[in-house]
């Protein structure tokens, strides 16, 4: 999950770079959503003390 929000980051990255700001946007917004569900995920596996993935 957190390889994904990377790719995402970087791709926005790129995009703002070359001047896609559509796309730099909506890459933005998946690598936070992808971020933000990469957090829980993890909370939930140290409360657990198991790997949830």
């Amino acid at each position: 999950m957190l390889k994904w929000t990377i790719i995402f980051i970087v791709l926005a990255i790129i995009a703002g770079i070359l001047g896609f700001g559509g796309i730099a946007a909506g890459a933005a917004g998946i690598a936070k959503v992808l971020f933000f569900i990469f957090i829980v995920l993890f909370l939930i596996s140290l409360i657990r003390g198991k790997k949830v993935v």
